[in-house]
């Protein structure tokens, strides 16, 4: 279903969660919601941390999966383009006019090889990571076969333990075989530590990081040693960019959560002890939700369950109270416990996601709210776009 059509064609409450101009309190739930003061704020934060720093953002289209929030990204907060992980949602940003696009992953399968080839015919820059020598030659062919061209990123693991090679020769042997490849460009290194962003403590997230930035540099230098030159040092998220930033080595930052941040995120302080979530980010993403039941004294139903949301960074927080508290849940309810008796049927809740990037991911739109009104509407552009 193409999205970019009218609202007004839309139904809320079946098509859409709410119409513009509609009072918060009017929402249909569940459904997330976006305050757009904070979020404004948070992007304009992250936007002059790269000014001052000189760095580039390349902000994390996977968190969102929506176009009109990466363009605002782009066009309000600096953001050279997107990054994503997989070739079918960089293609739906693409088709949505994105015009500078990192698969921060590997490619290998080959009709997804052939989709990639073909993401400059959407006007696209196409840059994907690579950590397996076997993959340029496929890489190169498809590229050929379209007549495009296909940057190259070599992916070092340094710490997470997913993908990646960790030697400097590794990386030097496969960049040497990209930059002889027809049809491929050897663009730079990607090297993000993911292990290590939600880590509570400031020094123990740097202790990581100072690793990684040791490995890259290294990676730089042998790769000048052979006449190699880097155009993109890549890495960094909400929980690390601040190191990232201020190494000399990296050049580009690949953070995504900052723009809406979660309740694990709010969990991590930074190097003055405060959580990121008061000093740094505001909290603007918020899964909205009603009571829906109130038989038992002490608790209220809600409408959100699991399958409005992802637990896998724990339950969401309830937003600005402290008298209730969200405590459990199954596929379409929540228990909020509400010793006082506080709530009551209808009532709306604004509940923190534990984690943002899944929670986004099994809705269709955000609703942005700002003064009690919504304001727009954002489909979840890449929706659905997992292979």
């Amino acid at each position: 279903m193409n999205k970019q059509v009218k609202l007004d064609d839309y139904e809320v409450g079946y098509d859409i969660p709410a119409a513009i101009g509609m009072d918060e309190k009017d929402i249909q739930t569940p459904c997330l919601i976006v305050d757009l003061d904070a979020f404004e704020k948070n992007v304009e934060t992250m936007r002059a941390f790269c000014e001052k720093t000189g760095m580039r953002l390349r902000v994390h289209g996977k968190m969102h999966k929506s176009a009109d929030v990466a363009k605002y990204q782009i066009e309000k907060g600096g953001g050279c383009g997107i990054c994503c992980q997989k070739v079918s949602e960089a293609e739906a940003f693409a088709r949505a006019g994105i015009k500078d696009i990192l698969v921060s992953n590997q490619v290998r399968d080959p009709a997804k090889i052939d989709r990639l080839a073909r993401l400059p015919n959407h006007g696209a820059r196409a840059i994907v990571c690579v950590d397996d020598e076997a993959n340029v030659a496929d890489l190169s062919a498809a590229a050929q076969k379209h007549g495009n061209e296909i940057e190259c990123l070599v992916e070092i693991d340094c710490g997470a333990g997913r993908c990646g090679v960790t030697t400097t020769e590794d990386v030097v042997r496969i960049a040497k075989a990209i930059d002889k490849a027809p049809g491929l460009k050897f663009a730079g290194i990607q090297a993000y530590q993911g292990a290590m962003q939600h880590m509570e403590n400031y020094d123990d997230r740097k202790a990581k990081i100072d690793i990684a930035v040791d490995m890259v540099r290294d990676a730089v230098e042998g790769l000048k040693a052979e006449g190699l030159e880097c155009d993109i040092v890549g890495g960094g998220g909400t929980g690390s960019y601040y190191f990232e930033g201020n190494s000399g080595v990296y050049n580009e930052l690949q953070c995504g959560s900052y723009a809406f941040m979660d309740a694990d995120y709010g969990r991590i302080k930074d190097k003055d002890g405060k959580r990121i979530d008061e000093s740094e980010f505001d909290n603007a993403l918020f899964l909205l939700t009603s009571v829906m039941s109130h038989a038992k004294k002490d608790k209220a139903i809600v409408d959100a369950g699991l399958k409005a949301q992802s637990l896998d960074s724990g339950l969401p927080k309830v937003f600005g109270r402290d008298d209730v508290e969200y405590v459990k849940c199954s596929d379409e309810h929540g228990v909020v416990a509400d010793p006082d008796q506080k709530l009551k049927v209808n009532d709306k809740l604004r509940l923190v996601p534990g984690h943002c990037d899944p929670t986004c991911n099994v809705h269709d739109w955000y609703v942005g709210v700002r003064n009690g009104k919504v304001e727009t509407l954002w489909p979840v552009t890449a929706r659905g776009k997992a292979y």
